[in-house]
């Protein structure tokens, strides 16, 4: 917001010092004479020179000297005026008729009685006088009605601060009447308690009031419509609590511009209540009052300068009053969550949102508000996320807007981010682009999904499930049906697995030469010792676990055979299972590796790591072949009649 520029301009006035500047005291002991040299004629003539005889209070003697005020004095200061030189205060003032340099006085610490300051003041009024400060004034005795001379002045704005009236009985109309009726433009009662002000008798040229930190209310000016030529209205640190009441108030005011009403007690609840705000006003300031949401359906139509800073407003409902020519717009230091939007501030050019509650500001505030030039957003607890990231690209893409970056711009949330400034906060396109996000995501469960897919075909993993699945209803099967066989006796030295198209070797050679030769070697063959009437799956099983080991006769016909892979897979899971070494892997014939299935990744990882008996040719090998493979099973198994081996020979 703008500074009270009307304020500062007529106080400016009061301050400044020229170079024929005099200040004098006039208090009990120093003030001794004045010499009147103005013309007995009362004419226009110049004065050449006033001579001041003052005396030291502090010595013991009168020690005498002369000051002189030359005739272009135009700013006089006076200080310690009481009962008793009040006279001699208004005999100096007297000299100054219209038409001298005189213009600016100031007095501080007045103390008289109210006849005596009204005298001071009529003096004044019909003097070159026309900018009067009175600082620090006692008012002593009853204040009094009195009649007042306000013709022919050359006075234009009175500043009086500090006031204490110390009579507790006297009628207000007495002490109001005076100021109310002053034909002046500018008029200044500060810091007085002052409860009340009249409204003037007649249509007042007062243009500038300022009524800063006293006791006024509601009642003020109620029904007034004597101010017409007011355009400057300061009622800050008051005690006003009806923003309805004070919009009554300023609606005969028809050349109102500024209103200052901060640091009051104002609210507003909507309810239904009409506002009527003068036309005319263009600024006005509501800081620091108890206002909420509901003040936006409280404002002037033509407002352009709003000031709503320190209040309790959470948002900007959507669907109040256009303001179409607001322009400027304060709103730091409230609970905001999220920036205003512009629907309906067209014209806004700045807005100032700091020290609110926003975490994450609107993406599109920028481009809902294209003819916002400056946005004072910092010292948020701005929460580091995509959203501000988007946020923050929007505001460069404007062209940079945000007043104060980057040092009132800091990460507040997550805790590992804070005091971080956003400028240093950096997300990647990825985290932040749901849509890219999805689709990224959704690629990688695809080729996912397809890496699997085609791990599960290659290796034929739906193969190996079904199996276990197999294996682990068997096994319970057999613990419920027959609990006291699940320790397992061995009946069988081996196992035998092979092709139906080899069986014609396992029959001429195989078993001949193990059970008919040397060891007494029991082979389990699926054509004699399967049960009938129990699955395939079952009835392996159970031969696997009832053998001490199994033998595989490997061949291209074998990796051929669904059944045999069952039957390799589960003597490969009793092999980690019971941790034993009960795997014999006999090769009758080459098997090239690009004949080899896929999902017998088991066989190849076992023809690779383990040592198998190749079937030899020529037949002067063989011998040495029955020889390893009775010494790989190894084994003394009890016979059917309950002897072992060694007995039987």
């Amino acid at each position: 917001m703008r500074s009270l520029r009307n304020f500062f301009l007529y106080k400016c006035l009061f301050a400044l010092t020229f170079w024929n500047h005099v200040s004098l005291s006039v208090g009990n002991e120093l003030f001794t004479s004045v010499s009147n040299n103005s013309p007995e004629d009362g004419s226009d003539r110049k004065i050449n020179n006033l001579p001041l005889l003052y005396a030291k209070s502090h010595q013991s003697k009168a020690n005498f000297d002369w000051v002189v005020i030359q005739n272009t004095t135009e700013s006089l200061s006076l200080a310690e005026i009481t009962n008793k030189n009040v006279k001699k205060l208004v005999a100096l003032l007297s000299n100054f008729r219209q038409g001298s340099r005189l213009q600016n006085l100031t007095l501080t610490n007045v103390s008289v009685d109210w006849n005596a300051l009204i005298q001071v003041l009529q003096t004044v009024w019909h003097s070159s006088i026309q900018y009067l400060s009175i600082n620090s004034v006692t008012q002593l005795s009853r204040i009094e009605r009195c009649d007042f001379d306000y013709s022919g002045t050359s006075m234009k704005a009175l500043i009086m601060e500090k006031v204490v009236i110390t009579s507790m009985f006297f009628s207000q109309d007495d002490l109001y009447k005076i100021f109310a009726d002053m034909n002046i433009a500018a008029l200044t009662i500060t810091d007085s308690k002052m409860i009340h002000m009249l409204c003037p008798s007649s249509d007042s040229p007062l243009r500038y009031l300022n009524f800063l930190k006293n006791d006024l209310t509601d009642l003020l000016y109620e029904k007034c419509d004597k101010l017409e030529q007011l355009e400057t209205l300061i009622l800050q640190k008051n005690k006003f609590e009806s923003l309805p009441k004070v919009s009554l108030m300023t609606s005969r005011m028809k050349s109102l511009k500024y209103l200052d009403m901060s640091s009051n007690l104002l609210r507003h609840e909507g309810a239904d209540v009409q506002c009527q705000w003068a036309e005319s006003l263009t600024e006005l300031d509501l800081s620091s009052n108890q206002l909420v949401d509901a003040v936006f359906e409280c404002l002037p139509v033509n407002i352009q300068n709003l000031n709503l800073q320190n209040n309790q407003i959470s948002s900007v409902p959507r669907g109040v009053a256009e303001l179409k020519a607001l322009k400027e717009l304060n709103l730091a230091s409230n609970r905001l969550a999220d920036l205003p939007g512009c629907g309906g501030f067209t014209a806004l050019e700045f807005l100032n949102v700091e020290m609110n509650s926003i975490l994450t500001p609107s993406a599109d505030f920028f481009q809902s508000c294209p003819r916002v030039r400056e946005l004072q957003a910092g010292k948020n607890p701005f929460k580091c996320s995509c959203e501000l990231r988007d946020f923050i690209r929007g505001e460069r893409q404007s062209g940079g807007r945000l007043f104060g970056w980057p040092a009132a711009y800091m990460c507040e949330y997550p805790e590992d981010l804070r005091g971080t400034q956003l400028k240093d906060f950096h997300l990647s396109e990825l985290a932040c682009n749901t849509v890219l996000l999805l689709v990224t995501a959704l690629m990688l469960t695809l080729v996912l999904v397809a890496v699997v897919a085609f791990l599960c075909i290659y290796l034929d993993v739906p193969w190996y499930v079904r199996m276990t699945w197999q294996w682990t209803q068997t096994k319970r099967r057999a613990w419920h049906n027959h609990p006291a066989e699940q320790e397992a006796v061995l009946q069988f030295h081996a196992f035998v697995s092979y092709s139906e198209r080899d069986v014609l070797w396992v029959k001429d050679e195989l078993i001949p030469n193990l059970e008919k030769g040397e060891g007494c070697v029991q082979l389990c063959q699926h054509e004699r010792n399967f049960i009938p009437g129990k699955s395939i799956v079952e009835n392996i099983i159970n031969c696997i676990e009832k053998s001490y080991k199994s033998i595989f006769v490997l061949s291209p016909n074998f990796v051929q055979s669904e059944w045999c892979h069952y039957e390799l897979y589960f003597a490969h899971h009793k092999l980690f299972s019971e941790n034993s070494n009960s795997l014999i892997l006999i090769l009758l014939e080459p098997i090239p590796p690009y004949i080899i299935p896929a999902r017998y990744h088991k066989l190849k990882a076992l023809m690779a790591k383990r040592t198998y008996l190749e079937w030899p040719k020529e037949r002067s090998k063989r011998a040495l072949f029955w020889a390893n493979l009775r010494a790989a099973i190894n084994i003394n198994l009890p016979m059917a009649d309950g002897r072992r081996c060694e007995e039987a020979d």
